[in-house]
């Protein structure tokens, strides 16, 4: 049976759906936009900013799981403009040090809220 994961330390859903699920060993995070929990607002306007929300925001979800980081085994970012892979590399350099998941990253046209960024990952515990 699947189990929905939710946490107020991540933004809540803005449609029908839940921040992450977990199948068995295998949690699926949401897509998450760079909303602080708090403020319910971007957490910045640049890209590294909203880039670090972005993965707090996963990290939050993943420890409510039980999972961290280091579980994460792929991820997808959608950037608004492609121009912005570069900054936002470094800072998803500072979550992924080692061991570094899968990940695919491509621009979109939009993002909701007129986010520069989204980012969704999955992550195993065997």
């Amino acid at each position: 049976m699947n189990e929905i994961i939710a946490t107020p330390k991540a933004p809540a859903a803005i449609g029908p759906y839940s921040q992450g699920v977990k199948a068995g060993g295998t949690l699926y995070v949401s897509g998450q936009l760079p909303i602080d929990p708090a403020t319910g607002a971007f957490a910045a306007e640049d890209i590294a900013g909203q880039t670090r929300q972005s993965l707090t925001n996963i990290g939050a979800i993943l420890a409510q799981a039980g999972y961290g980081y280091e579980d994460v085994v792929k991820v997808t970012v959608l950037l608004a403009d492609i121009a912005d892979f570069g900054p936002m590399n470094e800072v998803y350099a500072e979550f992924f040090k080692e061991n570094c998941p899968a990940r695919a990253a491509f621009a979109v046209k939009d993002l909701p809220k007129g986010a520069l960024v989204e980012i969704e990952a999955v992550a195993y515990k065997g």
